[in-house]
């Protein structure tokens, strides 16, 4: 069998995932009699039947359950390749994605480090939610997050612990504490076990309302201001936190910001 094509995966994709041919056409910008045909031919070509039509409705069969599920990883494969092609075409430079607040004050260390080693090129940061997914999709270079985070298909080095903070307003009944027992502080009416997926700036104006009480890393706590006050916790593990790429061979450039974070780990345990 020739090598399938990406239109053909992604025709079937839009019609899976429609399960409905005429919106699958008007999703493509194509008409519903060709757009059928080449689903029937895609069939043919694989020797497996992927939808079961009748005059109602079509659905997917088991195989084309398998196959979807695949096609949407080739297809994105492709996308990252090209996304990666076009990136390598352009002036050296590394970008480096970060949730907004995730060990800004190791990160600031890394890039000043960086920066004043012999031929580093620009940095450009790309803050986001989902760090892993940026490098697996090719938008990123490196990425600085947590180790519980899923970095399956990546390469991650351990760079430092983050001890868990609370964040709570100033005037809160609790902010006086040396300490909150992780136990208490889930009994607070604000409190989320979780950081909403937003920037830090934002998380720390909610906190400041009064609408949110949450626990984050303690390198947060350098940007709080004064509306909210960062309190420690007991009876909450901390935090991994690490570097990450994508694997396989890493450039010369990266290489010698990952030494960069290296050397400022290293000089924070020696001083500590």
């Amino acid at each position: 069998m020739d090598r399938l094509e990406t239109r053909e995966l992604a025709y079937f994709v839009a019609v899976a995932e429609e399960l409905h041919f005429a919106r699958a056409a008007e999703r493509l910008g194509i008409a519903a009699p060709p757009l059928s045909r080449a689903i029937a031919r895609l069939e043919r070509r694989l020797g497996v039947r992927l939808f079961e039509r009748t005059s109602r409705r079509v659905d997917l069969t088991d195989a084309g359950t398998v196959f979807l599920a695949e096609s949407r990883v080739a297809l994105a494969a492709v996308d990252t390749a090209v996304r990666r092609a076009q990136r390598a075409a352009r002036p050296a430079r590394l970008v480096v994605a970060v949730r907004s607040g995730t060990g800004a004050g190791l990160l600031s260390d890394v890039l000043e480090t960086y920066a004043h080693r012999p031929g580093a090129v620009p940095v450009e940061l790309l803050f986001t939610t989902d760090q892993p997914k940026a490098l697996r999709e090719g938008t990123a270079d490196v990425a600085l997050f947590c180790a519980s985070a899923d970095t399956a298909g990546l390469t991650t080095t351990e760079l430092a612990l983050e001890t868990p903070v609370a964040l709570l307003p100033a005037s809160h009944q609790l902010a006086s504490r040396a300490a909150i027992p992780i136990d208490e502080l889930r009994r607070v009416d604000a409190f989320r076990a979780s950081c909403p997926p937003v920037s830090l700036d934002e998380i720390v104006d909610r906190v400041a309302l009064g609408e949110l009480v949450v626990v984050v890393g303690h390198s947060a706590a350098s940007r709080v201001g004064d509306a909210v006050v960062a309190v420690p916790v007991v009876g909450q593990a901390g935090t991994t936190l690490v570097l990450g790429r994508a694997a396989g061979k890493p450039s010369a450039d990266l290489r010698a910001f990952e030494r960069a974070a290296r050397d400022v780990v290293a000089r924070r345990r020696a001083t500590a």
